[in-house]
């Protein structure tokens, strides 16, 4: 099960970004994944994850932002990489048209995600948009690293669609209290799941008894099994 390579058309100022559909035989979702702000779609992480959906009968649909397609070190302004999202669930939509849609990403695609889908109450039956059910963040980035602050999270409250936050509690750019109040604050809307010993990237100590790929696969896991009981 190889992964399809997709354009997707960003704008015409912007260009084209790549993309890669994965998708299993028995898929019943699919995600819509963007990248964190230094490594593209074709990183470790994202390939991984991208298998450990695929088992657990997840489709993946990994794109790069512009920047990224470009070789450059510097993300491009929110305007740019929030309509390379809109892009990319328009890609998946038609893709996948028997599909049900989940959208979200690692880190800063996680959140540009996020900022795509405040503000969409009037989408239509008829838009890409309004055919996502829930949003995943993998490591959100609730503020710079170190430095606690929730000045980020404004914009999640006017995201009308359940949400799910993976959060490992070493994470550096996601204070752990902080993301709780965040949660509590969102309501229902929110799911939080915590993942012992990890850092931002998910990376976990030794005495928590697991490797690296076993938490990618639990992530999977429990992602799948949030959106299997999301009542859509």
């Amino acid at each position: 099960m190889d992964p399809i390579e997709l354009t997707l058309r960003v704008s015409e100022s912007v260009g084209d970004a790549a993309a890669l559909l994965q998708r299993p035989r028995a898929a019943r979702w699919l995600l819509v994944l963007a990248h964190g702000a230094g490594a593209g779609m074709r990183h470790a992480f994202m390939e991984t994850l991208a298998r450990e959906f695929a088992d657990v009968g997840v489709a993946t649909l990994r794109y790069q932002f512009p920047y990224m397609q470009q070789g450059r070190p510097r993300p491009n302004p929110p305007a740019v990489l929030i309509a390379t999202v809109h892009a990319a669930i328009a890609a998946a939509a038609d893709a996948a048209p028997d599909l049900r849609l989940l959208a979200g990403g690692k880190s800063l695609g996680g959140r540009m995600t996020s900022h795509a889908l405040a503000d969409q109450p009037g989408a239509s039956p008829s838009d890409a948009i309004a055919r996502v059910r829930g949003l995943v963040f993998f490591g959100f980035p609730l503020h710079a690293p170190g430095k606690p602050s929730a000045t980020r999270t404004e914009h999640l409250e006017r995201v009308a669609l359940p949400m799910l936050f993976l959060q490992g509690t070493r994470d550096t750019l996601a204070d752990l209290s902080l993301v709780r109040a965040m949660c509590a604050k969102l309501g229902p809307r929110a799911t939080l799941h915590v993942v012992e010993t990890a850092d931002h990237s998910f990376h976990v100590l030794k005495r928590s008894g697991r490797t690296d790929a076993e938490v990618l696969r639990a992530l999977a896991r429990t992602t799948a099994s949030w959106a299997d009981s999301l009542n859509v």
